[in-house]
């Protein structure tokens, strides 16, 4: 076990080491851990214990761009309790994992611009105080992989992934995901980048595609959009020919034939 010491601005030197039995879930699943802490000096009346899913954005300000850290779930896991000084407890926890939280890792491996973490709140003395972020991997629904598939098929190349600050039709969430494409094949006569984003619920997810489209004869360049439904009872094939009909649709937009 590694303690990260916490509190210190207050003296109390308590320590903790949250451990999460598995960091790599998908939406919808229980996130399941456990806290262990131990006392400092002196006897503490702690408050109560939290659990941060916290995310990186990106948000636009102006003409200036940065990047900050969101929390998109708070769970408290313990009520207030005594601790003793030098006294060793534990708490374990079962957090569900929201169905629209960001995919930030595919295989198993992370997911290049995404950052994704859970930290630890220790409420004491009137104050909190947040321990280090452990990282989480959010692995895609298997209706989401399908999607991903369909698109490698099509011959879309993957350029990165982040979060935009923004709050889109039918999601809860204070920020999206847009996963970024090169176009290929058959479709870079069309689009020159495609953006992707899911928005997942317990039965069936949206899927938006937002495309650079290119421009023709007697047109500028421009953006196009398109988003469709997936149920998460659709065969693979469904789903290759719902985004196939998405794409075509954005396509045929504005002039081209």
């Amino acid at each position: 076990m590694v303690f990260r010491k916490l509190m210190a601005a207050f003296g109390a030197g308590v320590e903790v080491d949250t451990i999460l039995q598995n960091s790599n879930v998908r939406p919808g699943e229980v996130l399941r851990g456990q806290v262990n802490f131990r006392g400092g000096g002196s006897d503490y009346k702690v408050e109560g214990i939290f659990i941060d899913f916290t995310a990186v954005v990106e948000v636009e300000s102006g003409d200036n761009e940065y990047k900050s850290t969101y929390s998109f779930l708070r769970k408290q896991i313990t009520g207030p309790f005594h601790l003793a000084a030098g006294a060793p407890q534990s708490a374990p926890f079962e957090i569900p994992v929201p169905w629209e939280t960001p995919i930030s890792a595919i295989g198993g491996h992370p997911l290049r611009g995404m950052q994704l973490g859970v930290s630890t709140e220790l409420a004491l003395a009137g104050a909190l105080d947040k321990g280090d972020l452990d990282p989480l991997f959010v692995n895609p629904l298997p209706a989401q992989d399908h999607v991903l598939g369909a698109l490698d098929n099509l011959g879309f190349r993957f350029k990165k992934a982040d979060l935009e600050r923004g709050t889109l039709h039918g999601s809860q969430m204070p920020f999206f995901q847009e996963i970024e494409y090169y176009a290929g094949h058959e479709y870079a006569r069309h689009f020159n980048e495609l953006e992707l984003t899911f928005i997942a619920g317990p039965q069936a997810m949206d899927v938006i595609l937002e495309a650079d489209k290119r421009g023709g004869f007697m047109s500028s360049s421009h953006d196009t959009y398109n988003r469709f439904t997936v149920r998460y009872n659709d065969h693979p094939g469904q789903v290759e020919q719902s985004l196939r009909a998405g794409l075509h649709a954005m396509a045929q937009k504005r002039g081209w034939f």
